[in-house]
């Protein structure tokens, strides 16, 4: 029997199995959403104990964690549409699969997290020639250097921001708007209710350390269009819209409820 591998992950970068979780138990379904066998693959492989996840997490966390890789995969599809040629900058990847579910064949992809995770993830996901991963802190912004074009790129951000302080996040998205032109950014908000929903019922009732608790919420994005000229908001979409069909009422109900509650959505920005 081959052995599974061991991780040494610090608090904030161990959430990053919550959504490697949430993947692999949709892909396991009967009729899911969301088919990642990769995501399946990498929790079969690791030496970790996902009972207290699996036991506490809610269906709606749950399901927050797939509708939002189907958000993802849908933009990127719509940008590679456009931009074949085009480079996708994943930030703060993780365990996160998504080039392997949207690859054209033609465009450059940066899977960017931090040492330990970029360790831990070349033992299970290999790059390509079109494929390179940084290593380094997203708000050290030296790794623009490394983009071979500052022009039709799309940043995105999965369960990411709202890990950090405004002020830093705020700095972040202006280096990118004085950085790049005709690029895009594409990521996950929390309002600031949304905040305190997932750190009660994500964070602690998954057994994550109380220092991997969420810190940025807003309550609409152009909050963040404030900040430079020229970041423009294009869309701003509850996590749950176009993701309730074919489910019962009790949980329609209560995606309903989320969206309703502004607890999370996908903010969609056009850069330069």
């Amino acid at each position: 029997m081959e052995s599974k591998i061991k991780i040494d992950l610090d608090n904030v970068q161990e959430t990053l199995l919550l959504p490697l979780w949430g993947r692999a138990t949709e892909s396991q379904k009967e009729k899911p959403k969301l088919v990642d066998s990769k995501a399946v693959e990498i929790v079969n492989k690791i030496d970790y104990d996902f009972s207290t996840i699996a036991k506490n997490i809610s269906w709606v966390s749950q399901l927050s964690w797939v509708a939002r890789s189907l958000h993802v995969d849908k933009v990127i599809h719509n940008f590679i549409s456009l931009h074949p040629n085009g480079t996708i900058v994943n930030i703060g990847c993780g365990f996160d699969t998504t080039f392997e579910r949207i690859d054209n064949g033609k465009i450059t992809f940066y899977d960017l997290d931090l040492p330990d995770v970029i360790n831990l993830r070349k033992q299970f996901i290999s790059n390509c020639s079109r494929r390179e991963t940084i290593s380094g802190s997203f708000l050290n912004t030296n790794w623009f250097s490394q983009l071979e074009d500052r022009k039709d790129v799309l940043f995105i951000a999965a369960g990411v921001f709202y890990y950090f302080a405004e002020n830093q996040i705020k700095d972040f998205f202006i280096s990118l708007a004085n950085n790049f032109e005709r690029s895009e950014l594409y990521f996950d908000r929390a309002s600031p209710l949304g905040v305190k929903v997932a750190n009660k019922k994500v964070i602690k009732d998954g057994g994550m350390n109380e220092s991997a608790t969420l810190k940025w919420g807003i309550k609409s994005p152009t909050y963040i269009a404030k900040w430079h000229n020229k970041i423009k908001v294009i869309s701003d979409v509850p996590m749950f819209k176009g993701f309730k069909k074919g489910y019962s009422f009790k949980v329609k109900y209560g995606l309903w409820l989320s969206d309703v509650l502004n607890i999370m959505s996908m903010a969609h920005f056009k850069i330069g």
